[in-house]
């Protein structure tokens, strides 16, 4: 009789979307695993992320993808406006839907095998050992990448503020889409406690924390002469249910790989939230990753994991980033808004009139 291979082990630095969606897939047979998170418990402020189909067939790979419908409203579509409210175009999108940034992780958290060890502490440099492997999943500004792809991979801040929150009652309804103005936007869609909304506006430099009443108070200012449900749903917004964070990005990298350590999500590839894919490419890259790493050789799955994911994740970063210009657009916002106005439906098109939701900020 031969004895069983002793567990290889896996050190999942970060407990968000990507890390607690690795850790629950990996073969506890194969795999000792350890998350350091330095969260203390869940969140219990966050608003919705739309989940594409690719993240929907993740979510089925986890087994949780029953419950998240379940707390989820549909994404029947989305609408581009002008800051008056006024729709320029629309698009359709069958089976999307939109899932509370709390639950998703919530039923992430509770899908993890008891097996895994759960370690809580921020770590600032992180040195992978002779054995095992590590994963960065510690997000845009991961202690990961910066420790073993260096210095100059370090998160790059934007000048461009994200504020996003959620209100009680159906304010979205007439009101849906994302709304384009000069230089800052602001979107409306269902969520399943209200009102999702958020806001992104440019603002000046800084890195450290921000006062959310001030900020909220500021987007009420800025946003005072868009769309009459606009106004609406920020006079019905509360500190307390907002949050306000500058929005960073990452460079890009040649690879998601570097000897036995791994990135996922946002430590590869973070990119601006104006696709609304970030939370489902982090799901993806770790079921993904998962699956090879359960069926081959860790050194054969890594290469694999970074060629089924790495040019795509790159693309998208990129027509993100090019989105982000053209919704934020300020010296060119008059020829953008002239152009999408020669695409805007005519009165009583149907397209013209207002879809469920738009896939919002991750």
């Amino acid at each position: 009789m031969h004895d069983r291979p002793r567990p290889q082990a896996v050190s999942i630095i970060g407990g968000g979307i990507a890390g607690l969606a690795l850790a629950a897939r990996l073969d506890p047979a194969r795999f000792e695993v350890t998350v350091t998170e330095q969260r203390y418990g869940l969140p219990t402020v966050g608003t919705s992320l739309a989940m594409w189909p690719a993240a929907q067939r993740a979510l089925g790979d986890l087994g949780i993808l029953d419950a998240v419908r379940e707390a989820s409203p549909a994404i029947d579509g989305m609408t581009v406006r002008a800051a008056s409210g006024r729709p320029w175009t629309s698009a359709q999108a069958t089976g999307l839907i939109g899932v509370s940034r709390v639950d998703l992780i919530r039923l992430l958290d509770a899908a993890v095998p008891g097996s895994v060890r759960r370690v809580s502490g921020r770590l600032d440099v992180v040195r992978p050992g002779p054995a095992g492997l590590v994963v960065g999943a510690d997000g845009v500004h991961s202690a990961v990448r910066r420790s073993c792809w260096g210095a100059r991979s370090g998160a790059r801040p934007t000048r461009y503020l994200a504020v996003r929150g959620v209100v009680p009652g159906s304010l979205w309804r007439g009101h849906t889409g994302e709304y384009w103005g000069r230089g800052q936007l602001f979107g409306i869609g269902p969520a399943a406690a209200g009102t999702n909304w958020y806001a992104a506006f440019r603002s000046g430099p800084g890195r450290g924390s921000l006062d959310v009443a001030a900020v909220l108070a500021e987007t009420r200012v800025r946003y005072s002469g868009y769309a009459p449900g606009i106004r609406d749903v920020l006079a019905a917004a509360v500190p307390e249910t907002t949050l306000a964070q500058r929005i960073w990005t990452a460079p890009p990298l040649g690879s998601y790989v570097r000897a036995r350590v791994a990135l996922l999500g946002d430590a590869a590839h973070a990119m601006t939230p104006n696709l609304g894919r970030g939370a489902c490419e982090a799901l993806v890259d770790a079921v993904t990753l998962a699956a090879l790493l359960n069926t081959r050789p860790v050194d054969e799955a890594l290469s694999a994991y970074n060629r089924a994911r790495h040019l795509r994740t790159q693309a998208l970063r990129w027509a993100s980033s090019a989105v982000m210009r053209l919704a934020l657009a300020e010296r060119g916002q008059p020829v953008r808004d002239a152009l999408l106005g020669l695409a805007s439906p005519g009165p009583g098109s149907r397209s013209g009139g207002a879809s469920e939701s738009g896939p919002g900020h991750k």
